[in-house]
């Protein structure tokens, strides 16, 4: 079944509730968005969210890359061909992984509404649900406090703060912050590489009681070698993010003595689903647990993530998030959240739905 139309275009999609981590404020973001047609009148739709301060990559970029190359990449090709185009886009488009994996997803979504199953059902489910947690970004104690008590109070159990400006300052934001919640509610935390490894001792020292559940990429990803100046105990409860991009970063990583106890996996990052999937399978194999992140990004992502969560046997974590503070998005559907826990429903593809009159 051939690819007979393929449309790119990106949105602001503004955000209901600004936050701030260790080196930027986001009050919004721009996402690109692809739409591919079947010649059998299926579709799929996929996004991407360019992140500068990342990856490198930027939304002028993101369109020009898929002005230059998106028809050339698809159009024309058999659906049932779509791990083939994955593998060629990563050589083609290597520099944007973002605009990658809104060409990625749209392809994994067409070909399972035109098998008419799930997604997860075609990659091969391993889980129904888990819990995912909700960021609070760098803010004063109090605020923070609120913010949390807000969580809480809607369903979420695990919530994720944001560190890495002062590692005191940290500290007695997190015992307060257990204080206020309790000790039934999971608190991570994500210094988005705002610590030596000097403060990360400190912070785990000073926080050893308060069952934080793992620490997000505490050191700047040129300094991954420092983290052999901890102990493998708070090594194994931290996780590579900015360290983490490609396949080839999650081979690397898994050499023994491992740096890192957890891999967080972003779409955005790897370039969509099927690179994804290859640095699942590495941590798989080199028993490193397995979280999925996101940015701030569409419904369409954010489900194509958790599809691909749900398929692999060594994802341990959810943080999927990145939709939940938009203030408008293109669809509906795609995933379902209760009580805190993320599953996706019966429909075909990545169960989205498109709101009328969004495409240009």
């Amino acid at each position: 079944m051939k690819i007979v139309s393929a449309k790119f275009w990106s949105e602001d999609l503004e955000l209901t509730r600004p936050y701030s981590i260790a080196y930027e404020t986001i009050d919004g973001v721009e996402n690109i968005f692809v739409y591919l047609a079947l010649d059998n009148g299926k579709w799929g739709i996929g996004s991407g969210s360019p992140a500068a301060f990342i990856t490198g990559e930027n939304i002028a970029m993101s369109r020009g890359v898929l002005q230059n190359n998106l028809e050339a990449l698809v159009i024309n090709k058999d659906i049932a061909s779509y791990k083939d185009i994955c593998k060629s886009m990563s050589r083609k488009l290597k520099t944007t992984p973002a605009a990658r994996a809104a060409i990625d997803i749209a392809l994994h979504d067409a070909w399972s509404r035109f098998n008419e199953k799930p997604l997860v059902e075609i990659l091969g489910r391993s889980h129904q649900s888990f819990l995912t947690s909700i960021t609070i970004g760098i803010k004063s104690i109090q605020e923070t406090l609120s913010e949390a008590i807000e969580y809480v109070d809607r369903g979420f159990r695990i919530l994720k703060v944001k560190t890495g400006a002062s590692v005191t300052e940290d500290i007695e934001l997190i015992r307060k912050l257990r204080e206020a919640v309790g000790k039934n509610i999971l608190v991570r935390v994500d210094a988005n590489q705002g610590y030596t490894s000097e403060n990360l001792i400190q912070f785990s020292k000073g926080t050893a009681a308060e069952n934080v559940e793992f620490i997000e990429q505490p050191l700047p990803n040129d300094k991954d070698s420092d983290m052999m100046q901890v102990s493998e105990e708070i090594r194994i409860q931290c996780a590579a993010d900015e360290s983490l991009h490609h396949p080839d970063d999650a081979e690397n990583l898994a050499a023994e003595p491992h740096l890192f106890g957890i891999y967080n996996i972003k779409l955005m990052k790897s370039g969509g689903i099927y690179p994804a999937l290859e640095i699942a399978n590495t941590a798989h194999r080199s028993g490193i647990n397995l979280m999925w992140g996101c940015m701030d990004e569409s419904r369409i992502s954010i489900s194509a993530a958790l599809h691909a969560a749900l398929a692999c046997p060594a994802t341990t974590y959810l943080d999927l998030d990145g939709s939940l503070d938009l203030a408008r998005d293109l669809v509906t559907g795609g995933f379902v959240l209760t009580d805190g826990y993320l599953s996706v429903s019966d429909a075909h593809g990545l169960g989205v739905k498109l709101i009328e009159k969004v495409i240009v």
